[in-house]
């Protein structure tokens, strides 16, 4: 099944195994694995998440995700849900991040 929209994004990212949703610090809903966070959404509309410099640069270069909104100079980037095309950037993105934070735990 397609992710359409923000709202089923939150729901896929929350059954993945081992990921809970928690309130983040600036009033959005943080996805956590392992006591971790993988990243943040604000409303169902934009996505947060921190990223190696290699990865935060390939997707920046890729068109997948912007300078954080924020902290343009950070290892955050961000991702505006506006089309289904930034929807899977946005889950491809917290995958990565997930399974970095999954497999750290596990070495």
């Amino acid at each position: 099944m397609a992710i359409t929209n923000g709202t089923e994004l939150v729901e896929a990212v929350r059954h993945w195994p081992g990921v809970s949703l928690q309130p983040h610090r600036f009033g959005s809903t943080e996805f956590v694995v392992n006591g971790k966070e993988i990243g943040h959404m604000h409303g169902v509309s934009l996505v947060d998440l921190m990223l190696s410099k290699a990865a935060r640069d390939e997707a920046l270069r890729l068109g997948k995700a912007a300078p954080h909104h924020v902290l343009p100079e950070s290892n955050w980037v961000s991702v505006h849900l506006r089309t289904e095309t930034d929807i899977r950037c946005a889950l491809e993105l917290l995958r990565l991040r997930y399974d970095q934070l999954v497999s750290s735990e596990r070495t």
